[in-house]
């Protein structure tokens, strides 16, 4: 496996355990030449999962570009990499339930939908890529919608 920090691909496993209710084992690793820790995850290769572009094209699911694409959306906020994992995971197996094809449309809101529960700023950055805001008033609408709460209906004596 190769150090994320320095490249080196010499490491050794410290802690190994199952994780994901069975669905992967995750290792945790250390670098031989930096020193640093880090964390990889172990899954069975299942039936493999298409992702529709927007342009008619398909390419394979990659978990990394979520990734990716999470890590962007969360840069200095107070999540963590376990935390990434965790909300890629997530969606991973929320576009999993749609069969062997699924549009890079359904991927997007499946991230908005994990991003909206776990860090507001985070998913106002992620939404503003992916909707392609373009201006102040797009934002005020999403932070809108982001707030809004529906109060509960009153029965009627």
């Amino acid at each position: 496996m190769r150090c994320p920090w320095c490249l080196a691909d010499d490491d050794r496993v410290i802690d190994s355990r199952v994780a994901e209710d069975g669905g992967a084992i995750r290792r945790r690793r250390q670098c031989r030449a930096c020193g640093r820790r880090f964390t990889t995850f172990e899954r069975a290769d299942e039936v493999p999962l298409m992702v529709i572009k927007r342009s008619g094209r398909r390419q394979p699911f990659d978990r990394g570009k979520v990734i990716d694409g999470l890590r962007s959306a969360t840069k200095n906020r107070p999540v963590t990499e376990e935390q990434l994992e965790g909300l890629a995971t997530g969606v991973e197996e929320e576009v999993r339930r749609y069969g062997g094809e699924v549009t890079s449309e359904q991927v997007g809101l499946a991230v908005l939908d994990r991003l909206r529960g776990s860090d507001d700023v985070a998913y106002l950055r992620f939404a503003s890529v992916y909707k392609g805001f373009e201006g102040v008033d797009d934002f005020r609408r999403e932070v809108g919608l982001l707030t809004k709460t529906t109060a509960p209906k009153r029965r009627q004596a």
